[in-house]
């Protein structure tokens, strides 16, 4: 058994990525980001469809016609395959901790 909310370390100079569980069909991992968020001009467009929830924290993901979605714990978001998003903003306070599952 593990716990999501542990092993987060101390310093976190850039997002942290565990995979938690992946086979041909699905990928599960955790994502820890505090205060990050996509570089400039930059747009995630995955071959795969991405369902999250946002366990703890807060965050923003955008899109390309300027539509952004807020995130609080709790809330989760599909985000269909190549659908350009990216991070706009996550709390630079506490750690956001995502749930994002790859399938598809």
């Amino acid at each position: 058994m593990q716990n999501l909310l542990t092993n987060i370390p101390a310093q976190l100079p850039g997002e942290l990525f565990t995979t938690l569980l992946e086979n041909n069909h699905i990928k599960i991992e955790r994502i820890v980001s505090r205060g990050h968020h996509s570089p400039e001009n930059y747009w995630y467009d995955q071959d795969q469809h991405e369902w999250l929830v946002l366990i703890q924290g807060a965050a923003r993901i955008g899109y390309p016609d300027s539509q952004s979605t807020e995130l609080q714990s709790g809330d989760y978001l599909h985000i269909p395959a190549h659908r350009r998003h990216r991070v706009e903003w996550t709390s630079p306070t506490q750690d956001t901790i995502w749930l994002a599952i790859h399938y598809g």
